[in-house]
């Protein structure tokens, strides 16, 4: 018999963080989430709220590129919420 290996991330030390990006035009938001992503822990959330609406597809995007999974995301008419588990792919330079 195999021991069960679970790959899956410890909660209990997350945190959940929110990033203002509002006000902000292309590629403002992106680049603001990759500056906050690298100081956060594989595991962890982020909220990114944005009023570019170009946000929801520019963020999910970087976060195909960069091993990020997008938990979420609601846009209103006046902004733009998306929420992003950090992981453990090395961001970019």
């Amino acid at each position: 018999m195999f021991p069960v290996v679970s790959l899956a991330f410890d909660t209990s030390f997350m945190s959940h963080h929110e990033l203002d990006a509002r006000r902000l035009l292309c590629p403002l938001p992106v680049i603001r989430t990759q500056n906050q992503v690298r100081d956060l822990k594989p595991g962890d959330t982020l909220e990114v709220v944005c009023t570019d609406p170009g946000a929801l597809y520019d963020i999910p995007a970087w976060c195909r590129m960069y091993g990020h999974e997008v938990l979420g995301s609601q846009q209103t008419r006046e902004e733009v919420r998306i929420t992003l588990r950090v992981g453990a792919a090395p961001d970019p330079p």
